[in-house]
């Protein structure tokens, strides 16, 4: 039940996170379809507009002509009517417009619509539109003054008599706006029929460029159910080279560390658990055996002993521990002051006196002057005795550990080499990983879990150092680090100034 919970978290995230994008798409498209409506619709109207009063000018420049024409023919006094009506008719019905002519009082003389059709005759052109007139020229969208009750397209041009200059009348030509309403009407159905043929193309295009984005994230979220229950063998398919498709390469990335975490602690675990036991069943038997006499008296010291070097082997075991604990807690801080190095290894190797001198050992480079290194005593003790104790345990009988410092850049090198079998090239890139050990030092060391050389790394990069191997296999093995040496101190040097002897730094 657990299981179909978890898959149904799974689709619900899927599903949710799918609306959304998709939602968002759908919101951009419509928003610009809908901008796009409203521009194309502005343009569209302007285009129109300016396209009808231009038709407009060039009917009333005609009936401006034919008008002045039929008027300097009686002497610029008067015009005829009825030849004039049918070429303003002739020129109207030409445009569907209506073309009148009104006096200089703003009264209809003549209009190319029927008499009862016309409403020029029954109203009185605004003085306010005259003027307009008179500038020149009168272009307008609307009623002309409260002429129309709808709104119409109209020009009009003024009749100038070339001997007085005065105006002695108007043209106007007059079409109605409602072409622009059925112009406008047949583009918005051309455009919501091509916006909805687009927008349902976009809709299915979308779903499924959505569908493929969000389908390795429900994969990954899938995944995550899978790890959350210790199952770290999932991995997602890398489909793309994008944001995605490197999502998902550091998905498998982190699943395979995952692993090889899941991994080594099980092992770890079982390593403690193994070397937990082993002395604590030892210890266990034979205090068990002293206290009820079973081991005689004359060999209790031999078995304490026995049981010493079991305390201080779980002593190891505990200490190492705490240290993983506390590097992986971040507590692990250092308190840097000039430390010996060659002393602190002196030291060290005295403690190794009995394996030493059991395997026939030649320690060689012991004889150095102080090495001088900025560094946490305690901290640099435990990585020296982490390195010494590998030494002694891996050098082969009769062999030899060497010790060589050098100083170079600031940073003082200490290298230790044993001889004996050596590292297998592929495992030297594993020997500092937490809880690594190599197939030879399980089987010569079995007090250790693996975190010794972990925690050595650690502590030198604490110190902004780092740590090498090298090796060649049936010859030797060899761990170098290094730490901030200890910069000599300024000599101090004398000089005479007017018999005063005084001291000075150099430079």
């Amino acid at each position: 039940m657990s299981n179909e919970k978890a898959a149904g978290h799974v689709r619900r995230h899927y599903r949710s996170l799918f609306i959304k994008y998709f939602q968002i798409c759908v919101a951009i498209i419509m928003l610009s379809i809908t901008f796009l409506g409203v521009v194309l619709l502005l343009f569209a109207t302007q285009y129109f507009k300016n396209d009808k009063f231009r038709i407009l000018e060039a009917n009333v420049n005609q009936a401006v002509s034919v008008t002045m024409l039929d008027y300097s023919l009686h002497d610029y006094e008067e015009v005829s009517g009825p030849s004039l009506l049918q070429l303003y008719q002739v020129l109207g019905q030409s445009i569907d417009a209506k073309i009148f002519l009104v006096d200089s009082t703003g009264k209809t003389l003549l209009c190319s619509e029927t008499a009862e059709k016309c409403v020029h005759s029954t109203y009185m052109v605004p003085r306010s539109v005259i003027l307009k007139v008179a500038s020149g020229h009168y272009q307008e969208m609307g009623n002309l003054g409260g002429l129309y009750k709808d709104s119409y397209f109209t020009v009009g041009k003024p009749l100038i008599n070339p001997y007085t200059n005065e105006m002695v009348g108007m043209v106007f030509s007059s079409a109605s706006a409602e072409a622009l309403v059925t112009f406008l009407g047949e583009m918005f159905k051309m455009f919501a029929i091509s916006a909805l043929a687009a927008i349902a193309v976009a809709f299915i295009i979308i779903y499924f460029i959505t569908s493929s984005m969000v389908r390795p994230l429900q994969e990954m979220v899938a995944a995550t159910q899978s790890f959350a229950k210790g199952d770290f063998t999932v991995r997602v398919p890398v489909e793309s080279e994008d944001e995605v498709g490197q999502l998902a390469t550091a998905f498998n990335s982190m699943a395979a560390a995952l692993t090889t975490m899941e991994t080594m602690h099980r092992s770890f675990t079982a390593n403690v658990s193994h070397e937990l036991k082993t002395p604590m069943t030892t210890i266990a038997g034979f205090v068990d055996g002293i206290l009820d006499g079973t081991i005689p008296p004359e060999k209790q010291n031999q078995y304490l002993r026995i049981v010493s070097d079991e305390v201080k082997r779980l002593s190891r075991l505990v200490q190492a521990m705490l240290s993983l604990s506390r590097i992986e807690s971040g507590q692990m801080t250092i308190k840097p002051v000039p430390v010996d190095l060659n002393d602190l290894v002196c030291r060290t190797v005295f403690t190794f006196e009995r394996p030493i001198e059991s395997k026939q050992i030649q320690i060689e480079g012991l004889d150095s002057d102080a090495v001088m290194v900025n560094a946490d005593p305690d901290m640099i003790h435990q990585v020296v005795y982490n390195l010494i104790e590998n030494a002694v345990k891996f050098v082969n009988e009769g062999g030899t550990i060497q010790f060589t410092y050098r100083t170079e850049g600031g940073m003082t090198y200490l290298a230790v080499r044993n001889t004996g079998e050596g590292i297998a090239p592929e495992e030297i890139p594993k020997l500092f990983d937490r809880f690594y050990k190599s197939d030879r030092s399980r089987s010569l060391d079995k007090t250790g879990v693996g975190l010794g050389l972990y925690i050595v790394k650690t502590i030198i990069g604490l110190h902004g150092g780092d740590i090498t191997v090298s090796s060649v296999q049936g010859q030797y093995s060899e761990f170098t680090f290094c730490l901030p040496a200890v910069q000599p101190a300024k000599e101090k040097r004398r000089f005479h100034n007017k018999g005063e002897e005084k001291e000075a730094l150099p430079g």
